[in-house]
C-alpha cells in the first residue's frame, strides 16, 4: 500500500490539471465512476484500481506531452479524480 501511495506522491503534473482533479475527486462516486473510468469491471479493492488508473494516466500524459491531436483533457482529469479518490479510500481504510 505504501509503495502506490509513494508512487502516485512523486507524480508531477501542471498545477490547473490537478487542481481540476482535487474538484472532480470531490465529486466522486466508486460505485458509478470507476468501471466507466476503467472501461472494465470495477476491483474491488483500492490499490488494483490505483495501478490499473497509473496505466492510464501514463498513457495519457504521454500524449499530452506530445502534442497528440487525440489527447483529451477531460479524460486526463477524470482519470486523475479517480486516482485522487482511491488514494483517499486507500489511506482511509489503513
Amino acid at each position: 500500500m505504501q509503495d502506490i501511495l509513494s508512487l502516485l506522491e512523486t507524480l508531477r503534473r501542471p498545477r490547473l490539471l490537478i487542481r481540476a482533479a482535487r474538484i472532480g475527486a470531490d465529486d466522486y462516486r466508486r460505485d458509478t465512476h470507476l468501471s466507466r473510468v476503467l472501461g472494465l469491471t470495477a476491483p474491488q479493492r483500492s490499490g488494483p484500481a490505483i495501478l490499473k488508473l497509473m496505466e492510464i494516466e501514463a498513457t495519457l500524459e504521454a500524449r499530452r506531452r506530445a502534442a497528440d491531436g487525440g489527447y483529451s483533457i477531460a479524460r486526463h482529469v477524470e482519470v486523475l479524480a479517480a486516482m485522487m479518490a482511491e488514494a483517499r479510500q486507500l489511506r482511509e481504510s489503513a
